[in-house]
């Protein structure tokens, strides 16, 4: 549920302190989200699951940039 909560999170961009209760306390579900972002484990996670979808062909490294 932490993993939602922190998707709810980002998908709606309100404030932590308004994530719903079926996800837990907020600030229970933040300190999650901080720690592993700290420690690498979002970096990782991003990391495995480029590689898996790099493998399977259905990555496009295209980048486009807008000055």
């Amino acid at each position: 549920m932490v993993v939602e909560g922190i998707a709810w999170r980002f998908r709606t961009g309100s404030p932590w302190r308004d994530l719903p209760e079926r996800f837990g306390p907020w600030n229970t579900v933040f300190k999650r989200f901080d720690r592993w972002a700290k420690d690498g484990t979002w970096q990782r996670i991003l990391t495995a699951v480029q590689s898996r979808s790099d493998q399977l062909g259905k990555l496009d490294w295209v980048v486009s940039i807008d000055s």
